[in-house]
């Protein structure tokens, strides 16, 4: 009663253990961006079926998905290749109550682990995803780290959706993020331009968790030092110390990043 969608781009090395968490569903669908590595070789393997498109953009590309793949059931999972269905999330999805209309989506906690194994459980900003929906009540907005918006009432279903952002490397996670920060700021100057407003109130207490992130990034953006303050907030605030090491690397990590940001939007503010 259950489809799963699983987005890759060269993921041979993290693709198995991924279809492996999901050996129990019959409808396994794998949204290639064009491989040149094993990665259809293990998805047809496995039995999954294939589609392929290239990528431009990160909403674009999932719309396209949900909208143009032939799901067997209403009801899907969206997965990344470096993601892993636990047993518990399992046993949440194999007693769902299909025959509950009241919600289109539901937000599964996920939790991120660092290189070396640890839980950042305190350093992880954004620990609720809305990853099982119906296709058809589902869009997302934003370049890159997109905003999932529903076309419904959501609802929480629990067990975790385990994340292994590091399982290639602190070099691919740099690399990556390098690529992220280029859409983050083409984000930014798409904001500026339209003249996009933010709500401090709908960031800080609207109940609706992606309302909520939207605007938080949105006001985000604005702040001065932001490469600083994301440290603070997430080292102090989040208290991202109690991961040990690797909370703080982690935090310094996304600092980082940030900074890529900043340097990346001032560059294309000046072309």
């Amino acid at each position: 009663m259950i489809s799963v969608l699983i987005l890759t781009k060269n993921e041979e090395q993290d693709l198995p253990d991924c279809l492996k968490s999901v050996s129990w569903c019959d409808d396994i669908h794998v949204f290639d961006s064009f491989s040149d590595d094993r990665t259809a070789e293990i998805a047809t393997a496995a039995g999954a079926t294939i589609t392929k498109r290239k990528f431009d953009n990160w909403s674009a590309h999932q719309n396209w998905g949900l909208s143009n793949i032939p799901f067997k059931y209403p009801w899907v999972l969206y997965i990344d290749a470096d993601e892993r269905v636990s047993e518990s999330l399992y046993e949440s999805l194999k007693n769902f109550n299909f025959d509950d209309d009241k919600a289109v989506a539901y937000e599964i906690q996920r939790r991120d682990f660092s290189w070396d194994g640890t839980w950042l459980k305190h350093a992880q900003i954004s620990p609720y995803y809305l990853r099982f929906f119906k296709p058809n009540k589902m869009r997302y907005e934003r370049l890159v780290n997109p905003i999932s918006i529903p076309d419904g009432p959501i609802g929480k279903i629990t067990g975790y959706l385990d994340h292994y952002p590091f399982s290639k490397g602190i070099k691919y996670w740099i690399s990556r993020h390098l690529s992220y920060a280029d859409m983050e700021a083409a984000t930014r100057l798409e904001d500026m331009g339209k003249g996009s407003k933010f709500s401090l109130s709908k960031a800080l207490f609207s109940k609706d968790f992606t309302e909520r992130r939207y605007n938080q990034k949105g006001i985000f953006y604005k702040i001065p030092g932001r490469p600083i303050v994301k440290w603070l907030y997430m080292v102090v605030w989040r208290r991202a110390f109690l991961d040990g090491k690797a909370g703080v690397t982690y935090a310094t990590l996304q600092a980082i990043y940030e900074y890529f940001i900043v340097l990346r939007t001032k560059e294309l503010l000046k072309k």
